[in-house]
């Protein structure tokens, strides 16, 4: 099975790439979704014992446990280190029940793919990519962002064009959704005739 790591900047149009390869039936694990569930379930003692009073009924508290962590380096590194593991162990698990479906190609959607060093877990990496100035006016009109906040999401994103270098495959959704879904409609295709090789070196991680 191909394994396929999806990444890209905060509003570069990755959720919308991610809708589509699941238009053409490649599953898609969501790493953002995931970590959402982690902070209304198996995450939460962790998190209270590291970061006492930053849970409520039984759930994370995002906005106690943001304030905790921000401008605190080693505070994140240590939210990072309860969370990481528990999200890469749901990769593997999602990964190798497709496999074992006998689906040919599976997606990682992970917006820090290579800020946590999630690409040695994939055997593709895309990033979607956008103009700064489209990626400041797509974020912006989001409910609540501000522009303190979306500076502090942008620190800690990989700069788009390392990114774009890093990337075997880059898609421009700077321009319209139907451009970025025909870019997709080629690429997907092409991957179709790609073998994958990282799987057994991720199912021997499984416990």
């Amino acid at each position: 099975m191909l394994v396929v790591g999806l990444t890209g900047g905060i509003g570069m149009g990755k959720s919308s790439a991610a809708a589509h390869f699941k238009r053409h039936g490649v599953p898609v694990f969501d790493a953002d979704a995931y970590v959402h569930k982690l902070y209304e379930g198996k995450a939460v003692p962790l998190i209270e014992s590291a970061f006492p009073g930053t849970t409520r009924d039984g759930q994370v508290d995002r906005a106690l446990l943001a304030k905790e962590v921000a401008g605190r380096p080693d505070r994140l590194k240590e939210l990072e280190g309860i969370v990481h593991p528990l999200v890469v162990q749901a990769e593997i698990d999602f990964l190798c029940d497709q496999e074992d479906g006998g689906v040919p190609m599976a997606v990682l959607e992970i917006p820090l793919l290579f800020e946590t060093g999630a690409e040695s877990r994939v055997d593709v990496t895309v990033a979607v990519s956008a103009p700064e100035d489209v990626q400041r006016r797509r974020v912006m009109e989001r409910p609540g962002m501000t522009q303190e906040k979306f500076e502090a999401l942008r620190a800690r994103q990989l700069d788009d064009a390392d990114r774009r270098a890093r990337a075997d495959h880059v898609l421009d959704s700077g321009s319209s959704l139907e451009n970025l879904q025909a870019q997709l409609d080629v690429l997907i295709e092409s991957l179709k005739l790609k073998d994958g090789s990282v799987m057994e070196r991720l199912r021997a991680q499984r416990p």
